[in-house]
């Protein structure tokens, strides 16, 4: 089937103030303080190429690379032109740094390209790339357009740019007709696969337009596990024993939010409650059915499954299990983790990570004495404060 070369919305830049645009949470994110690179060949490149493009970057790096100075891995470029990124990567010496001048959007297989430069790389080694952002497309297809039109024209991009990659029975036709050019990706996902390939992120920043982002490889790439974006999620979480099992749960976050906890956390840290400071994870959608407890529900399975109860500490993330102490991990892990958590059933809920240990450990300590009665008397608590104290799901 012959490919569609222009199977996308064409935007007007010159149509759209992009010199002040920027998204929720990306000022919160990683800036990278350039008084701490300590390769001189790296900071001459970031110090001097600071307000060009990725293209112009690569081609200064061009121009100037004889005189860089005899280091043990010299700082060598490669672009990423299309999906046989392999063939310009494979056997090479390890490189210091990766700019790749095609924007993320407009790559096949996005993920696997991540690998292959990840791959390609020394440990620590500085890796530059950029995208477009689906929230930045669709701020423009509406300035563009009236409301009701711009509205319309971005519902079936949406729909051909984000939904059809994604279904089992479309996707082939997708890839076959677009080739995957320009696809709808956000912000959080663009972050979530470079976690997911190996890199930490170090710089995020919104230019003209153009989402940038700087980032070192800290690890090799995550392979085994297949990221999940349909509605129905399945989340590893600590259970009894230690034992990890999957907790099924309704999507409220972008895809790709998994990967990106240890990031939110180490800049934003915890807010009240024990959950992170302005989340940005969490789509609109999302937010509403945290409110009426809708994305929980399929953890009914578990509880079919028996490896949760109805009542119980919450099933954490391997991530925020370790910001427990040792003793309440392993006091934790003594009991299934629940649908209903202790903190509910608290008059005063609880706000700081110490706290929310605190409330866990009391209602443990007590559920090793007296469990059936110990959950009857947390369960009607916990309907009380939700009823009429209007607790809602975070």
């Amino acid at each position: 089937m012959k490919k569609i070369p222009y199977a996308h919305i064409q935007y007007d830049l010159e149509a759209f103030d992009t010199s002040s645009y920027s998204e929720y949470g990306s000022d919160l994110g990683a800036k990278i303080d350039l008084s701490q690179v300590q390769d001189i060949d790296l900071l001459k490149f970031m110090t001097e190429t600071r307000d060009m493009t990725l293209r112009q970057k690569y081609v200064w790096v061009l121009k100037h690379y004889p005189q860089f100075s005899n280091t043990s891995y010299p700082i060598k470029v490669t672009v990423s032109n299309d999906a046989k990124m392999e063939v310009a990567l494979r056997g090479r010496r390890k490189l210091k740094m990766v700019l790749m001048t095609r924007p993320m959007q407009n790559i096949y297989h996005l993920d696997r390209c991540l690998s292959l430069v990840n791959e390609s790389m020394e440990m620590g080694g500085f890796f530059f790339c950029h995208a477009r952002t689906s929230a930045l497309k669709k701020q423009m297809v509406y300035n563009q357009h009236t409301r009701v039109v711009g509205r319309v024209i971005y519902f079936f991009q949406y729909l051909w740019h984000r939904v059809c990659p994604k279904l089992k029975y479309t996707k082939n036709l997708y890839f076959q007709l677009a080739g995957g050019y320009d696809r709808n990706i956000s912000r959080v996902e663009f972050l979530g696969r470079l976690y997911h390939a190996g890199f930490d992120v170090k710089h995020e920043q919104f230019v003209n337009g153009e989402f940038f982002i700087v980032a070192t490889k800290f690890r090799p790439p995550i392979y085994g596990d297949h990221p999940t974006v349909s509605p129905l999620i399945k989340l590893v979480r600590v259970g009894k024993g230690g034992k990890l099992i999957n907790v099924y749960k309704f999507r409220t976050m972008y895809s790709y939010s998994e990967y990106l906890q240890p990031y939110i956390y180490k800049y934003q840290n915890l807010d009240k409650g024990g959950k992170f400071a302005h989340d940005y994870r969490v789509n609109s959608i999302g937010r509403f059915m945290r409110k009426v407890w809708l994305d929980e529900f399929p953890m009914l399975l578990n509880i079919l499954k028996g490896q949760m109860k109805l009542v119980g500490v919450r099933p954490l993330s391997r991530h925020y299990f370790s910001l427990y102490s040792p003793e309440m991990q392993q006091l934790r892990i003594r009991t299934k983790p629940g649908l209903l958590p202790p903190f509910y059933y608290e008059d005063t809920p609880p706000e700081t990570l110490e706290e929310i240990q605190a409330s866990e450990r009391k209602y443990i300590e007590a559920y090793l004495k007296h469990p059936i009665l110990t959950d009857w008397r947390y369960f009607w608590g916990i309907v009380r404060n939700i009823l009429f104290k209007h607790r809602k799901s975070k």
